[in-house]
């Protein structure tokens, strides 16, 4: 008896993942939203929260950065995707130690920041100096990282310091700032972590089935259509020649071919522009002067 049921209960857990979908997971645009991983799901809302380690050097295809750890967070599904956003970044902790060597002094400091949109952001960062140094000096070159970090993040989208801070130019940044203080052997962005999103930054946990999908891509197909079939109808403006602008202002009392020349050069392409110009605006023009001007606006303003 005990046996059959062990069977059933086994027949009832393989049939559970009939119900399951593999979901793509596609990291954010900072990343050019590449697929990182799948992830199975009976019910995409199961999905929403869900936490993806990735590998820097899958994300962007350089081995140099394959002692770095990125973490993911999937906050909305749209279709068979599941859309992540950035939560944080650590680095391998046998990298760590290879940096540390006898007679040197090793600065950790960590910084709470806020970016340009008003993301919270923790930074950790690894200070290496080729020789030991006081603690005077490490405070002074804590301050001056300080500094130098907030000017960063207060100037850059979420984004931007996410780049910064994973491709080295933070980095880069604090030890040529600190160079004054003293110089620094080494410095490194070990650690960060998104604290907080801005209300207006948040980004709604939404669900988009395959069905309201399809129906989004049929409306904007509507929509590009519509587009096109206003521009099929709406009338082709003739463009009108140069001889035949000269044409039209001849036609105006008084003035010649020379005068229509001047008028043309003086920046006027029309009968209307000429119409609109006020008589300030006719004596700037070259070679005509205030007596031509006035005749010029009497001629096209007869009942002033």
């Amino acid at each position: 008896m005990a046996k059959r049921k062990s069977r059933r209960t086994a027949r009832r857990v393989k049939d559970k993942w009939k119900t399951k979908r593999w979901y793509r997971i596609v990291s954010p645009d900072m990343f050019d939203g590449r697929v990182v991983g799948e992830s199975p799901a009976s019910d995409p809302e199961l999905l929403l929260g869900r936490v993806c380690d990735v590998n820097l050097q899958d994300l962007v295809g350089d081995f140099s950065k394959i002692h770095i750890k990125v973490k993911l967070k999937v906050n909305g599904v749209r279709g068979g995707e599941c859309i992540s956003r950035f939560i944080d970044h650590d680095m391998t902790t046998d990298y760590i130690r290879r940096l540390t060597r006898r007679r040197r002094s090793k600065i950790d400091s960590v910084y709470d920041v806020s970016t340009k949109e008003g993301y919270k952001v923790r930074i950790k960062v690894l200070s290496i100096t080729d020789k030991r140094i006081n603690t005077s000096i490490k405070g002074s070159l804590r301050n001056r990282q300080e500094k130098i970090i907030k000017e960063e993040s207060e100037n850059s989208t979420l984004s931007h310091l996410v780049q910064k801070m994973l491709f080295g130019k933070l980095a880069t940044n604090i030890k040529k700032g600190c160079k004054d203080v003293y110089p620094l052997k080494r410095v490194e962005i070990r650690k960060s972590e998104v604290l907080s999103i801005p209300l207006e930054e948040e980004v709604v946990e939404k669900i988009v089935t395959d069905k309201e999908l399809k129906e989004e891509k049929e409306e904007e197909e509507k929509a590009v259509e519509a587009e096109e079939d206003k521009e099929v109808e709406k009338p082709k403006e003739k463009k009108v020649t140069k001889s035949e602008v000269l044409a039209e202002f001849q036609e105006i009392k008084d003035v010649g071919p020379t005068m229509a020349e001047k008028l043309y050069d003086g920046g006027f392409k029309s009968v209307e522009q000429l119409k609109a110009a006020s008589r300030d605006d006719l004596i700037k023009i070259d070679g005509v002067g205030p007596s031509f001007s006035e005749k010029i606006y009497k001629a096209l303003h007869p009942d002033e």
